[in-house]
């Protein structure tokens, strides 16, 4: 028989389950904290009686993520290669800034979406991954490094909103406040731009901060990089993002990464600005990662200057995000693609 995974219930949905086992309640809340301390056995759970903690390991099992790497940059950001149960692998990377550490984090094994500037859209996709394995990389960086972490980024591997129904899940679960109590206001979640979920995330008012990777002022630009972008074209997008603004009256962030010679010329900045206007919205510039395999190379930094001062004229703002960890390829996708082998298994 299958054993459930305890880690991705909620603690409503926990406490009912052992209600029916004949369990009292608070029995429920104590198996609740210990999962969300980071315990990876029922054995570790000392407050229970050794009969309880072997009829729960009979039933249940908890999801955990391994550290198979660990790389640690001379800018103190450290990225972890994460393995899972069934032998898949994911990597997250851990930043500390001075309000406190950060933590971009995954939500699938592979990617769907293919776009061209992407090291994880070069790997395919493998599978989604659960919520718990989701919070399983949190806890384990945090755990790792004895330090609290209170910002979370869903910006890895894979689309979060293809994945919809479990990270809506992870998000209950890691802003509990039985569990790691992180607030939605300190988590950010990226998507590539499906608009549906995007409509339906608006409706949920969850107070996140949504990042849109637009990357592209036009569809002709977008649809050769962004292959989403021929089911929901720039126009779309834009749409979907006015309403998530309006309706939750959060700002959000538009990724756009700076590719020379693609898309950051003065026309692309300024028709962008044109594209953004009455969005409340942000505009992060990122230098494309220099990913195998791409032939994209990212703009210099007079190129960025200029793009972010067209931008700020037209009174949007912008800003170039700091690059940490490039000296152990902090993007997600590279090292994990590295470890890969031709056969589909994974080299030590």
């Amino acid at each position: 028989m299958k054993k459930t995974d305890i880690k991705s219930l909620t603690l409503q949905e926990l406490t009912e389950a052992f209600l029916q086992d004949g369990q009292p309640r608070y029995r429920a809340a104590q198996v609740y904290r210990w999962l969300h301390r980071g315990a990876t056995e029922f054995s570790q759970m000392s407050d229970l009686s050794k009969e309880l903690r072997e009829q729960l390991s009979q039933k249940y099992e908890i999801a955990w993520a391994e550290i198979e790497v660990k790389r640690v940059s001379k800018d103190g950001t450290i990225k972890y290669l994460f393995r899972f149960s069934d032998g898949e692998y994911v990597e997250s990377v851990l930043m500390k800034y001075h309000h406190g550490y950060s933590i971009c984090i995954s939500t699938q094994v592979g990617c769907k979406m293919g776009c061209t500037f992407c090291a994880t859209g070069q790997s395919g996709f493998r599978r989604n991954l659960t919520a718990s394995e989701i919070l399983s990389q949190v806890q384990a960086a945090s755990l790792d490094e004895d330090v609290r972490i209170s910002n979370i980024v869903l910006m890895g591997m894979g689309e979060p909103l293809d994945n919809y129904e479990n990270v809506l899940r992870f998000l209950e679960l890691v802003s509990s406040p039985e569990g790691m109590n992180i607030g939605m206001r300190h988590i950010s979640l990226s998507t590539c731009g499906l608009v549906d979920k995007i409509y339906d995330l608006a409706d949920r008012r969850l107070q996140l901060t949504l990042s849109v990777s637009l990357h592209a002022p036009n569809d002709k630009i977008r649809t050769s990089t962004m292959p989403v972008n021929r089911k929901w074209n720039v126009e779309d997008l834009l749409r979907a993002c006015k309403y998530y603004t309006d309706t939750t009256g959060r700002r959000i962030s538009f990724e756009y990464a700076m590719i020379h010679g693609v898309n950051d010329s003065d026309k692309c900045a300024e028709e962008l600005a044109g594209r953004l206007r009455g969005i409340l919205a942000h505009v992060n510039l990122i230098p494309v990662n220099d990913v195998t395999g791409t032939g994209y190379q990212k703009s210099g930094i007079d190129r960025q200057r200029k793009f972010v001062s067209i931008l700020d004229s037209k009174g949007i703002t912008a800003t170039v995000r700091r690059t940490l960890g490039s000296d152990i390829e902090a993007s997600c996708g590279q090292l994990r693609g590295q470890r890969k082998g031709g056969n589909g298994s994974y080299e030590s």
